[in-house]
């Protein structure tokens, strides 16, 4: 299983000298990707920009979004958007895609909550229709666009992913309930009769250092204050020591989980070399896979 790093774009606050500086290190890390995630009414960058950054001071790393809220965007420009940092980054981007949970989102951009789900439908054709087109450019790196993965837990989901994706992403929490989302997702590709089997990735939340934890925590709570008291339960399963990561990885390596994105809660530059020596402690190497019995690498 590979493990990436998320960018620090959706913590309040993070300056954008940070953002740039942090891709750049991730770069010589024990990572497979850096990782984005969404929003419109917070205080956070938008990720396909950052991406966009990071793809500039990288050239290993992949570029993941954890996802994009696809309903809130035209699938026109959303696919030119994409096609162009998959073409700057020489073809290391991977959408994830999803339909959000925050009515605020929708509400500041104008568009029908209740109908997310109809128009993530029909964008997934749609997108899926521009990048098979030849005269869409730039020029794509991959017949059929970049790898394109869907997140969420609802039944449509897992038809969504067989039908138009090559992956699913899954929100984060115990290896089990990753576990039973993953059933579904390979069980739906089987019914369609697709070759091979999905990506199956996920992400989870760190905090490394007693200081850091607390403050992490605080994020959680506010982040994800819309789940009311699941907050808390949310904010309690931050990742804060090398233990509760390496069980965690463990998990969901067995739950056959194929990459993990763990993202930070703190928008402090040592927290990408601290959990860099987290995961050389563990056998990961500075690359894709994991690093055979005595091998180190990167920092």
């Amino acid at each position: 299983m590979r493990v990436g790093i998320g960018l620090p774009g959706g913590v309040p606050g993070t300056d954008g000298h940070l953002m740039v500086e942090w891709a750049r290190q991730a770069e010589y890390g024990p990572f497979s990707s850096l990782g984005v995630i969404d929003r419109v009414v917070y205080d956070s960058y938008d990720p396909l920009t950052a991406l966009t950054a990071a793809a500039a001071v990288t050239r290993r790393l992949q570029l993941v979004s954890m996802i994009i809220i696809a309903p809130l965007r035209n699938p026109m420009l959303l696919a030119k958007q994409v096609t162009s940092i998959d073409a700057l980054s020489d073809g290391r981007l991977v959408l994830g895609v999803a339909v959000g949970a925050r009515q605020d989102d929708y509400d500041a951009v104008g568009i029908e909550y209740q109908e997310r789900g109809r128009s993530f439908t029909e964008m997934l054709g749609m997108l899926r229709d521009l990048w098979d087109d030849p005269a869409f450019g730039p020029v794509k790196r991959r017949a059929g666009g970049p790898p394109l993965l869907i997140g969420g837990q609802s039944d449509q989901v897992f038809s969504r992913i067989a039908r138009y994706g090559e992956g699913y992403v899954h929100g984060g929490g115990p290896p089990k309930t990753f576990a039973r989302a993953a059933a579904k997702a390979l069980a739906a590709w089987s019914d369609m009769g697709r070759p091979g089997r999905p990506q199956l990735r996920a992400q989870a939340y760190f905090a490394l250092g007693e200081e850091e934890k607390l403050h992490g925590m605080s994020y959680l709570r506010d982040y994800y204050a819309f789940t009311g008291p699941f907050a808390q339960k949310i904010a309690e399963g931050l990742l804060t020591t090398p233990q509760a990561i390496a069980q965690y990885l463990r998990g969901y390596a067995e739950a056959g989980c194929d990459e993990v994105i763990l993202f930070p809660t703190v928008p402090r530059i040592e927290q990408v070399e601290r959990l860099a020596k987290v995961l050389q402690g563990l056998g990961y190497s500075n690359g894709h896979t994991v690093a055979r019995k005595g091998e180190r690498g990167g920092w």
